[in-house]
């Protein structure tokens, strides 16, 4: 857990960092206009719409990742059902669309600003490039990440954190599990493969460290600002992509069979980023200013690292990963459910591009 607590330093020190007063040098004249002329901004009104949104959201997050984790107890909801495929292909659009609808988007336009200099920040697509290089960082932590795991238990044991039959791996012993798994004596446990097992852990650790970066900005983003039309519709579809999001990534950490506090801490993580970054940004409002180049430059960038993260992870590690699988690639009536899943999931999320 080590790694996340640096980790979401990190990005806090660089949206702190965003907020600190530009050199007048690098400020554009004429940007951004009056605010205030647009009937909406009022710091007052805006305030009670922010706590709202962090008990709201905070809600819905927690409902949405612990979800998941709790389907062990209803049969039809089993990692080994049908039904939790689609859902979690639902899911994957939502993030799917998320990165491409929202997140992507969001950097081209602050990346373009009128508000940034012609040089370098018009004449070279730097969206599309660092989004790129997350993608294909993300692919190198993913298969380093995967190789390392697979070394350290190479000819050895994993056992599903959470109890149960451990699953030995390699050599010329026996193997408890074939495919994506399947239920194995009275105990009901989820038992996979070695290599299949340490795939889901691998995954819901990257996952969840890409929705930590993107959450904090969008927090950030909806607390520092006083504009009550755009709060009111960014509650709503927050909480809609917070709670199937949280579906997405708790289905992801169900697999990975890990113990009740790593799934508590992973699940505590998730639930109060997008609150702590809305807390952060009412604490930073004072001296933020969403046009000033800084917080253009800084939050554009993190908006296509997470972009990129989130496209990979959704495509790759998720939609990929399971349509490519054993389990769907045996039941052409179930891919074509979970084509409709995804589908669905994206729509909807794209959808809410209108407002949010």
């Amino acid at each position: 857990m080590s790694s996340k607590f640096i980790f979401i330093s990190f990005t806090i020190f660089l949206l702190i960092l965003a907020n600190l007063p530009a050199p007048a040098e690098s400020v554009v004249a004429d940007c951004g206009g009056d605010a205030a002329a647009d009937g909406c901004t009022d710091k007052k009104k805006a305030l009670p719409l922010k706590i709202i949104a962090i008990v709201s959201i905070l809600v819905t997050s927690m409902i949405g990742v612990c979800l998941p984790l709790i389907t062990r107890s209803v049969p039809a909801l089993s990692p080994e059902r049908g039904l939790f495929v689609i859902v979690k292909a639902f899911a994957a659009g939502i993030i799917l669309a998320t990165g491409f609808m929202h997140v992507l988007p969001d950097s081209f336009d602050m990346l373009s600003s009128d508000c940034l200099k012609e040089n370098p920040w018009h004449k070279f697509p730097f969206t599309g490039f660092v989004a790129m290089l997350s993608a294909i960082v993300t692919l190198m932590i993913d298969s380093m990440a995967t190789s390392f795991y697979s070394k350290k238990h190479k000819g050895g044991v994993v056992q599903p954190e959470g109890g149960g039959v451990a699953v030995e791996e390699g050599g010329g012993g026996i193997v408890h599990a074939h495919g994506h798994g399947h239920s194995h004596g009275g105990g009901g446990k989820m038992v996979v493969e070695g290599s299949q097992l340490l795939r889901y852990r691998v995954i819901a650790m990257v996952l969840e460290l890409g929705i930590i970066v993107h959450s904090i900005v969008i927090g950030l983003s909806l607390g520092a600002s006083n504009n009550t039309c755009s709060i009111r519709g960014l509650i709503a579809a927050l909480c809609f992509h917070q709670m199937f999001e949280g579906m997405g990534l708790g289905g992801c950490i169900l697999q990975a069979e890990y113990n009740f506090v790593k799934k508590a801490a992973m699940a505590f993580f998730f639930s109060v980023t997008t609150p702590f970054g809305i807390a952060l940004g009412i604490a930073l409002s004072s001296m933020y200013k969403e046009n000033s180049p800084r917080s253009l430059i800084t939050v554009g960038l993190l908006n296509a690292s997470s972009a990129g993260l989130l496209i990979y992870m959704a495509l790759v590690d998720l939609l990929a990963s399971d349509f490519m699988g054993p389990k769907l690639q045996g039941s052409i009536k179930l891919q074509i459910k979970s084509y409709m899943a995804v589908l669905l999931g994206a729509g909807g999320m794209s959808l809410m591009a209108k407002w949010a």
